[in-house]
C-alpha cells in the first residue's frame, strides 16, 4: 500500500479532518509512522497554501508536486481528495508549519527536505515571486531556518543575481582547499539520495537529492575552477 493509500485510509479510519489531524498524529503510535505520515500532510498541506501565494494555481506546479511524488494513477483520487482538504481548511500555512517542526523536531534534515520540495514547486512556472519567497521565508524561520541557514536554502534554488557558490555550500572564502575539500564530502554524504531513503522520507522524494547534489557539484566545480584544483577531480571521487 502506497503513502498515499495509507493516508486516505487513515482519514477514512479515523474520521479525521485534516485539520484536525495535529491531535490525531500524535497519539499515533510508532515514531517512523507518524513521521512518515507527518510529512506528508506538510507536504500536501504546505504545497497546497504555497500554490495560493501568488494567487494562481499554476499547471507547472502541480506537475511538479506529482513529479517529486511520482503518484500512482490508482492514487490519484486520494491525493487529490488530501489537496482539496487542505485547499479548504480554514487554518493558515503557519499550523501546518508549526505542526511538521513539532512532530519533526529531532530531525532538521528532513525540514529541510520540505523547504526544498516547496522552492521546487514555486520555481516551477519559471520564477519564484515575491509573495511566495515571502511565505517560504517564514515557514522556514518556523522551522528554526533563518538568516545565513534560510539564505544557504535558498540559493540552490534562486539566484540573486550571479548565484553565489560559497553560500551553497556554507563555506567562506578564507579557507584552503582541505577545508573546502572536507566540507563538499561532507555535504554530500549528506545529501546522497540513499541517506534520505535512510531517514524514512518517501522513496518518490528522490528527486530532491538529485537536484540538491546537482547545485552542491555545480558550486564546488565554480569554486574549483577559481582554485585551480577542479580538474584534479571532485572530492566524492577521491
Amino acid at each position: 500500500m502506497s503513502i498515499w493509500s495509507r493516508l486516505s485510509d487513515f482519514l477514512d479510519r479515523t474520521g479525521a479532518a485534516i485539520a484536525g489531524l495535529r491531535d490525531v498524529l500524535l497519539q499515533l503510535s510508532g515514531s517512523e509512522r507518524r513521521k512518515e505520515i507527518a510529512f506528508t500532510i506538510a507536504m500536501i498541506a504546505l504545497s497546497a497554501k504555497m500554490a495560493k501565494a501568488d494567487g494562481i494555481v499554476s499547471f507547472e506546479e502541480i506537475e511538479t508536486f506529482e513529479r517529486l511524488f511520482t503518484v500512482p494513477p490508482a492514487d490519484e483520487k486520494n491525493v487529490a481528495r488530501i489537496y482539496r482538504l487542505a485547499s479548504a481548511d480554514i487554518a493558515g500555512f503557519e499550523a501546518y508549519a508549526q505542526d511538521a517542526a513539532r512532530l519533526l523536531q529531532d530531525d532538521p534534515a528532513m525540514l529541510e527536505d520540505i523547504l526544498d520540495a516547496l522552492f521546487a514547486i514555486a520555481k516551477a512556472d519559471g520564477a519564484v515571486h515575491q509573495r511566495e519567497l515571502s511565505y517560504l521565508e517564514r515557514v522556514a524561520a518556523i522551522f528554526g531556518f533563518e538568516g545565513r541557514d534560510f539564505e544557504r536554502i535558498r540559493a540552490r534554488h534562486v539566484h540573486m543575481g550571479e548565484a553565489d557558490p560559497w553560500l551553497v555550500l556554507g563555506a567562506d572564502p578564507s579557507w584552503d582547499e582541505k577545508q573546502l575539500r572536507d566540507r563538499y564530502r561532507q555535504l554530500v554524504r549528506e545529501n546522497h539520495p540513499d541517506r534520505l531513503i535512510a531517514r524514512n522520507v518517501p522513496e518518490e522524494f528522490i528527486a530532491i537529492a538529485n537536484d540538491r547534489l546537482a547545485a552542491i557539484n555545480a558550486a564546488w566545480e565554480e569554486i574549483g575552477r577559481g582554485r585551480s584544483f577542479a580538474s584534479r577531480g571532485s572530492a566524492s571521487d577521491q
